[in-house]
């Protein structure tokens, strides 16, 4: 034996390490922190937004909250962490929800600002891209939005409705695409040519 303690993660010790690291205000530094590995928690982010631990939702939006604080994104991924321990998660798709968003100035010259499930708010632009997957089977889209480190929200329907509505055409990268504009960038949303 090294004489190394063994710790087993618990979700009330992650929680504890957490509040201490946001004590500070802000998003705690997640991106520097590089702390061992100490096994799997069961924690699912359901595609729905929805935290789950040992498979009952969690209720306690404040608590989801503070997890979604240290969450990180490493490869396909997830973790929370903090300085001194690295737990695994499960994520079915986006570990966030977008659930509105507003809209400020026309054209090309919009911002189109998104608000999450779990209180973040993020401007679509150059950094914080929005892209729109199409199921293989069903052709049936999945929009998303870039929020932080490598992570996504996946932009509810009701919101992505009301994106359409804001779409125009555009030559993109020598294409006719149907997307949207914000921050002066273009998202490409569908072919042209696929509309109906």
């Amino acid at each position: 034996m090294s004489g190394q303690n063994i710790v087993t993660p618990n979700a009330e010790g992650i929680a504890a390490s957490a509040r201490a690291a946001s004590k500070k205000g802000g998003l705690p530094p997640v991106h520097l922190w590089d702390p061992p590995f100490c096994g799997d928690l069961d924690i699912r982010i359901a595609r729905d937004g929805t935290w789950y631990y040992l498979g009952t939702p969690i209720g306690r939006k404040r608590l989801v909250r503070l997890f979604s604080t240290i969450l990180k994104r490493e490869g396909d991924s997830h973790f929370l962490v903090t300085p001194v321990e690295k737990v695994g998660i499960t994520v079915d798709d986006a570990p966030f929800v977008a659930v509105d968003f507003t809209v400020a100035g026309e054209g090309r010259d919009q911002a189109i600002t998104f608000e999450t499930n779990l209180g973040d708010s993020v401007t679509a632009g150059p950094d914080h891209p929005i892209r729109v997957l199409r199921d293989d089977n069903s052709d049936e889209p999945s929009p998303y939005v870039m929020v932080r480190g490598g992570m996504e929200a996946l932009i509810d329907r009701k919101s992505f409705y009301r994106l359409v509505d804001l779409g125009e055409a555009t030559c993109h990268e020598g294409r006719d695409w149907f997307g949207l504009w914000s921050q002066g960038a273009f998202f490409p949303m569908i072919p042209l040519a696929e509309l109906g």
